[in-house]
């Protein structure tokens, strides 16, 4: 089976936006939006405000700080987990599918739970943060996989 995966070199420059991005946007949920404001003008293809008249192809003036965060953390998950292993073979291109269809299925439950017990705003608020549970599941299954076997290995030898 043909994959695309990038070269081992970039799994590194992942974990340097993943994990900044991952304690920033962390310090940011906690601590609210004031902890972090880089506000600025932006283009918006729409841009629809609660009490306002929705705007289409027009400029905006929004804290870029949530988008940053997003964006870091989005392209250094990817990195992370579509970069190659120092080896690369069918057994861990194995481990890579089933953690991937693995983080799929706990993200689907997740997901019902969160269609029957979130509501109103609390729902959306649970969808935004499910933008990044698959990706984190993955690498969290895929390494923890890895770890494991790679011990396993080395208690045979």
């Amino acid at each position: 089976m043909k994959t695309f995966l990038l070269p081992h070199k970039f799994k590194s420059v992942g974990w340097t936006l993943l994990v900044p991005s991952a304690i920033l946007g962390l310090i940011h949920l906690i601590f609210e939006p004031s902890f972090l404001v880089i506000n600025t003008k932006l283009f918006a293809f729409l841009n629809d405000q609660f009490l306002s008249e929705t705007g289409y192809f027009t400029i905006v003036e929004a804290n870029l700080s949530n988008t940053l965060l997003g964006i870091f953390f989005i392209i250094g998950a990817l990195l992370v987990a579509y970069s190659k292993e120092r080896t690369e073979d069918e057994f861990i291109a194995g481990m890579r599918l089933s953690s991937l269809l693995w983080a799929v299925f706990v993200n689907s439950v997740l997901l019902v739970f969160a269609f029957m017990f979130f509501y109103g705003l609390a729902f959306l608020q649970v969808m935004v943060y499910n933008m990044f549970t698959i990706l984190i599941l993955f690498i969290a299954r895929f390494h923890y996989v890895l770890f494991k076997n790679r011990n396993q290995v080395g208690d045979e030898n």
